[in-house]
């Protein structure tokens, strides 16, 4: 496949299961040194596309662009820019925006973004800003010929219900969204529950599930807190289980995301989305399993 077709348009004409990696900006050189080594052992697996955080609330904006052009610079990969309305004004939404389009960085994913103080802090939009991610796909829109992609939420979004999420996301596509990426989750059924509620509202757009293997067990109420997601039992009592010994750990976290993925492509999900924590090895090894399991495939 071309890596001149957009995110939107692969997914739109693909019959196979994509997959992908997100990074996010190194802070310092020895960050940058860590990115540089995962993306050069990820690059084998020949992801459908990658994709770079821009800081929930705009903080790391210029290292999210340095890090997006260097990863075009230096690779074939189809790259995906993050952009969040947190904390910013139009005009520097839209310089941004442009940033992007001048690079040849045409897929964007388009998120509200928190607060400086996490999830749990109220969102406000910023004076002279926009007021949410539907308005920010309107305005990616109306500056170029962008591939947009939004977030979804299978645990559903602290602000909102399950039955809202829904409208929001169509909302999100007739605005100009072509595919959705989620947050984090581990319950399968949630996922599948999402869609559903989705197809019901009228959204068509592929909806990829986000998958972020545990590597330590200090991340289970980090993700609990961070993003809303529900932590399975099971999930916490295998891990927990294996909590004095830091190579079961990751072990048993790729296991757990290797059997949700399996699950996911079997329910015809339509690709896989890995927050890699720009580390390598647990997407690898998920991968390797995935594709023990599925030998003719391409996963």
């Amino acid at each position: 496949m071309s890596s001149h077709e957009s995110i939107g348009e692969l997914l739109a004409n693909t019959s196979q299961a994509t997959f992908s990696f997100e990074f996010f900006p190194p802070k310092d050189e020895a960050g940058q040194e860590l990115l540089t080594r995962t993306i050069a052992e990820l690059k084998p697996l020949k992801p459908d596309w990658v994709s770079v955080t821009y800081g929930a609330n705009g903080s790391s904006r210029q290292r999210t662009l340095n890090a997006t052009m260097a990863i075009l610079a230096t690779t074939d990969f189809r790259v995906m820019g993050h952009l969040t309305c947190t904390g910013q004004t139009v005009d520097e939404i839209k310089a941004v925006i442009d940033a992007y389009g001048d690079a040849g960085v045409t897929n964007i994913l388009a998120i509200r973004g928190d607060m400086p103080g996490g999830a749990s802090e109220p969102w406000r939009a910023h004076p002279g800003g926009l007021h949410n991610a539907t308005e920010l796909v309107e305005l990616i829109a109306s500056r170029g010929d962008f591939s947009i992609g939004v977030a979804a939420f299978p645990d559903g979004h602290a602000t909102s219900t399950p039955e809202l999420d829904a409208q929001i996301l169509l909302g999100k596509q007739q605005a100009g969204a072509s595919f959705a990426v989620t947050q984090l989750f581990f319950e399968l059924g949630h996922y599948f529950e999402m869609v559903g509620r989705a197809r019901s509202a009228g959204c068509t757009i592929p909806i990829v599930p986000g998958i972020m293997p545990v590597t330590s067990v200090k991340q289970l109420g980090r993700f609990a807190e961070m993003s809303g997601a529900d932590i399975p039992a099971e999930v916490a009592r295998r891990l927990l289980s294996v909590a004095d010994d830091p190579d079961q750990v990751r072990h048993t976290g790729a296991q757990i995301a290797a059997e949700l993925c399996e699950r996911l492509l079997a329910g015809c999900a339509p690709g896989l989305h890995f927050f890699t924590q720009n580390r390598s090895r647990a997407t690898r090894e998920i991968l390797a399993m995935l594709r023990a399991d599925r030998p003719s495939g391409r996963g």
